[in-house]
């Protein structure tokens, strides 16, 4: 519910403090004295857009607070996730503010939240009904928001759904499995040639950097040979000549007689020597060095780089390209059997989503019946009683919502045939159209306050009465707010407040004041004549504010 209102520089409002109460509130005053402010205001502390042009003139920002109390559990929920406490009396403040450099800032309770954070954060705080909802009637696609709700067809719209995106998801992959025969044959070659070629390559990793070492020993093979041939005499002698190796054994023996000199450094570069003996004599005795063949190696690592380069550019990549292969052929040739088993799959989906949809559909067409009643019997309260009022329903395509085209039917006078609503209605049906559909979503709707701007549109007189007590009765359990130039609805109202404007040193300000029972009288006397208000106009306007309460 809506406590309280705090306005600063907001258009022809200069500072203005509104206390709303519970039941029913309404906004009276004169045209242009800013009622319509006053529900931007209102929207602002939503988190709805708001036009910088609201700004005062000659001021830089503007100024909105409001106090909600009496928050429902999912508002209490969703401040909860945003570490946002109520009071100790279960309030909440939203301030935000308005400037012209269109730096705003907005907080609930002292802490900052973004414009999408507040517009979540209210959306069960106030439902705000105006012309553009009566545009939304006039919407034959809105319609069946209506009866869902009524209906409260949240777990079949879910079950639906679910069954809706499934089908999707089969035809989808059946789309991606299905090609003629032709197209078949022709990926089945493609793939086979370039499995068979790189097969035949016999591509193995390392193989290339293998085959540029080979290429390098095989093109020096002669003069490594020679080298290293001259190397291991030198080191080891022949039967004639001692070699270096055993000249330093002999030397090691000799200091070992001594006994004065250390001979551990010898004895380190007679290991090094022996392990470099070995290496090249391991080199000079493997025939396979000797038999490497400089042309053929060349032949080689051109095929292999080349196979490599045209199948993913290394030999990891190839090896991967080949596995893909080898499996897009697989998956061809299962193709057939996973289209059948598919198929399968999307009988019995489409069969299943059939169901839903008719369940979905009957479940509606059962609301339907009686939410035609209800509307039907509060239009004949509003002064409508030759009104019929229907729900059509047409089958269309299977679509996220189920398969139904709902569109809301009246006839407003006797003989004549029903038309869509937005064929025949005039503004005073209209409006007395959208309050009997909000008066039986009551009990389907959680938020507290309910706003109606301008719900007066085209109607008076007797009609206007039977708005204003169907207003009241809206307004039982819950707060109602509502602007209106009609004194009828505003004589029903248990809080009526004023909206009057001024000027002062050239500037306009605009002032909202609570009324009391006296000043109720003189105002409602105003809105009957707008002159002078005479003693009789005065009894009247006293006579139907006491039958209104």
């Amino acid at each position: 519910m809506l406590k309280f209102l705090h306005i600063e520089n907001i258009a022809v409002i200069e500072q203005s403090d509104i206390e709303f109460k519970a039941g029913f509130n309404v906004l009276t005053g004169e045209t242009g004295a800013g009622k319509s402010i006053l529900i931007d205001a209102i929207n602002a502390v939503l988190g709805e857009r708001i036009s910088k042009d609201l700004v005062r003139n000659g001021c830089d920002s503007a100024l909105v607070s409001a106090v909600f109390g009496d928050l429902d559990n999912v508002t209490l929920n969703i401040l909860k996730e945003m570490d946002v406490l109520p009071d100790e009396d279960g309030n909440i403040l939203i301030t935000r503010k308005l400037s012209l450099s269109g730096k705003g800032l907005i907080k609930v309770n002292g802490v900052p939240v973004t414009a999408t954070a507040l517009r979540e954060i209210a959306q069960n705080l106030i439902n705000i009904h105006g012309q553009h909802d009566n545009q939304a009637l006039l919407v034959p696609e809105n319609h069946l928001s209506y009866i869902d709700a009524i209906a409260k067809n949240g777990e079949y719209i879910e079950n639906y759904y679910n069954e809706f995106k499934n089908l999707n998801a089969i035809r989808k992959e059946l789309r991606s499995l299905e090609m003629d025969e032709d197209e078949k044959a022709r990926k089945i070659d493609i793939l086979k040639y370039q499995i068979a070629e790189i097969e035949a390559a016999g591509i193995k990793i390392g193989e290339i950097d293998t085959l540029k070492n080979q290429l390098k020993i095989a093109d020096s093979y002669e003069k490594t040979f020679k080298a290293l041939t001259n190397v291991e005499y030198i080191l080891s002698g022949d039967d004639n000549n001692d070699g270096v190796l055993t000249l330093l054994r002999n030397a090691d023996k000799q200091l070992n007689i001594a006994e004065t000199v250390s001979n551990d450094k010898l004895q380190e570069a007679l290991i090094l020597l022996e392990d470099l003996r070995s290496d090249i004599g391991g080199f000079l005795n493997n025939s396979e060095y000797g038999s490497l063949n400089a042309d053929e190696i060349n032949q080689r690592l051109d095929y292999v780089t080349r196979i490599v380069l045209k199948y993913g550019g290394s030999e990891e990549a190839t090896l991967e390209f080949f596995d893909n292969a080898t499996a897009q052929i697989e998956a061809i040739q299962l193709s057939d059997k996973r289209i059948i088993e598919l198929s399968n799959l999307l009988d019995s989906s489409t069969s299943r989503l059939i169901f839903l949809a008719e369940e979905l559909s009957q479940s509606r067409k059962q609301t339907a019946l009686l939410f035609e009643q209800q509307v039907c019997d509060i239009l004949k309260q509003l002064n409508m009683p030759n009104v019929r009022f229907a729900v059509d329903f047409q089958k269309g395509k299977y679509t996220k919502l189920g398969c139904d085209n709902v569109e809301f039917m009246i006839s407003a006078n006797m003989g004549e045939n029903l038309k869509p609503l937005h064929k025949i209605a005039s503004g005073g049906e209209l409006s007395r159209v959208m309050l009997a559909i909000k008066s039986v979503l009551l009990d389907n709707d959680p938020i507290g306050t309910m706003i109606f701007d301008e719900i007066d549109t085209g109607i008076s007189g007797y009609a206007a009465d039977k708005v204003a007590k169907q207003l009241r009765f809206v307004a039982n359990g819950r707060q109602v707010i509502c602007v209106t130039h009609l004194a009828q609805i505003a004589a029903a109202a248990n809080e009526h407040l004023l909206i009057e404007k001024t000027t002062k040193n050239g500037k306009t300000f605009t002032n909202v004041s609570s009324l009391s029972y006296e000043q109720k009288i003189h105002e409602i006397a105003r809105i009957m004549s707008g002159t002078d208000i005479t003693e009789n106009l005065y009894n009247s306007a006293k006579e139907l504010i006491d039958r209104s309460i």
